[in-house]
């Protein structure tokens, strides 16, 4: 499995070193647009298009870090569709920054209940259709320190599920399909040297977001995201990455806006989704180190949980996974890396992933 998965990464690879041998030689953009060919535990085998445009919004401006744009259309075996935009910008000298996540999705998934003690064998299949906007826009108020204002909607239609299954079960609120709208703030101290792939600094952002009728949101309810990130550069190029991330509910939350554990970012190995509830902590750590020219490599592991008071949380009861990677540069300047990892979680909680840009 490991050797046709490195041949598949060899195909996605070779087709983005001539497209980035063009930028080398002084282009000012930065565009990559690539078929992808990929395999991850929450839709098996897909096939797509991929792309990646960085640029500075100003020639002038020697400070701000590098915006980006990313696109990708996925299909997958399971008859899957995913449509997604997300990027971030930096305006001049980083006075303002947006970030932003627009995407569409038809996907056949799986659902274990809620909480943290779902068996393996209650696994459920579900569909749905899904259309989701996020928009987060910062503003400076002194060096490395942001306020910024958040704008959420989720529109979620067409669900089925099995009758008298766990959704009727356990009377699962969004089970029908909703609409959710929510408005909130944070505030960011940000000092890492580089969006795509930190070697040095620090990240802590604090947001809430709440979901009110007055908006058009179905449900109330609020969102608190703690996200706590270290990086320490040891030596060669070598980088220890730490993150504690916190996400809480309070209010009555529809399914698809639950604590999800696992998927490509947190808790790598599991099954996104395999555990739900209203609250989730996982604390997560990778160890890169440079391999050969534009290929390095990643250890990582993690530990978290699910929760529907924060009062319930148990080190008895946490999950771990571990795992790891390699990276390939697609762009060596920005560091925007093609990443392939392998986690491995408790029980039979396994998989492959391949995504844009490093974890966190």
């Amino acid at each position: 499995m490991i050797f046709r998965w490195m041949r598949i990464l060899w195909v996605v690879l070779a087709m983005n070193t001539v497209i980035y041998a063009q930028n080398d030689s002084g282009k000012p953009k930065h565009l990559m647009v690539f078929p992808v060919v990929a395999r991850s535990i929450e839709t098996g085998w897909s096939f797509g298009t991929a792309g990646s445009y960085t640029f500075h919004l100003s020639k002038q401006d020697t400070v701000s870090r590098t915006s980006n744009l990313q696109l990708l259309l996925l299909y997958s075996a399971k008859k899957q569709l995913v449509t997604a935009i997300n990027g971030s910008q930096y305006f001049d000298k980083e006075k303002y920054i947006v970030n932003e996540q627009i995407s569409f999705s038809s996907y056949p998934d799986k659902f274990w209940g809620i909480g943290t003690h779902t068996p393996d064998n209650a696994e459920e299949p579900y569909q749905f259709k899904q259309y989701y906007v996020y928009l987060h826009v910062l503003r400076k108020l002194a060096p490395h320190l942001f306020a910024g204002l958040l704008f959420e909607m989720q529109k979620v239609w067409k669900v089925t599920y099995q009758a008298g299954g766990l959704f009727e079960q356990l009377k699962v609120p969004g089970r029908d399909g909703y609409l959710i709208a929510g408005l909130g703030a944070s505030l960011t101290y940000d000092k890492r040297n580089n969006a795509f792939a930190p070697d040095n600094g620090v990240f802590c952002q604090f947001s809430f977001n709440h979901f009110d009728k007055i908006l058009g949101s179905q449900f109330n309810y609020t969102n608190f995201v703690l996200d706590l990130r270290k990086y320490f550069p040891i030596f060669s190029k070598q980088v220890l990455a730490l993150q504690f991330f916190s996400f809480n509910n309070t209010g009555e939350v529809p399914v698809r806006s639950l604590a999800s554990f696992g998927g490509a970012n947190k808790m790598r190995g599991y099954y996104e989704g395999r555990y739900k509830d209203m609250n989730q902590l996982v604390i997560q750590g990778e160890y890169r180190f440079p391999v050969y020219k534009r290929f390095s490599a990643v250890a990582f592991a993690g530990g978290g949980n699910v929760s529907n008071q924060l009062r319930d949380y148990s080190l008895n009861d946490f999950k771990f996974s571990y795992g790891g990677g390699i990276r390939f540069a697609l762009n060596k300047k920005e560091k925007l890396n093609l990443r392939i990892d392998y986690g491995i979680g408790q029980g039979k909680n396994n998989g492959f992933y391949l995504q844009l840009g490093e974890v966190f």
